[in-house]
């Protein structure tokens, strides 16, 4: 997973670009857990597809899409401004299914 810059973020999502943003805090064993998983469902995702964001650095965007808790997933479709959001991560074949979804239409 590739870390993201809000800009960035903020201007594919105007732009229509479908993309999946794994949300974390660096101290988080949950987070490194779920981190674990996605590593995986990454090498059947195109490149690209999934980035990923310290909570810690992204203040703004926590209000703006009200991100409740970490881990987190943001999935954006590429039409809709608001992103689905994935906070359960039971397994590397729920969240693959879940970004596939939402990005691989």
């Amino acid at each position: 997973m590739k870390p993201i810059h809000t800009k960035l973020l903020m201007r594919g999502v105007w732009e229509g670009i479908p993309q999946a943003v794994f949300i974390y805090t660096p101290l988080c064993g949950t987070c490194a857990a779920a981190r674990r998983m996605l590593e995986i469902a990454e090498h059947l995702l195109p490149e690209n597809t999934l980035f990923e964001m310290n909570i810690h650095d992204i203040p703004d965007l926590v209000q703006q899409f009200k991100i409740s808790s970490v881990p987190a997933v943001m999935l954006f479709d590429g039409e809709q401004d608001v992103p689905k959001m994935i906070y359960r991560m039971s397994s590397v074949e729920h969240l693959l299914n879940e970004i596939r979804k939402a990005v691989l239409k």
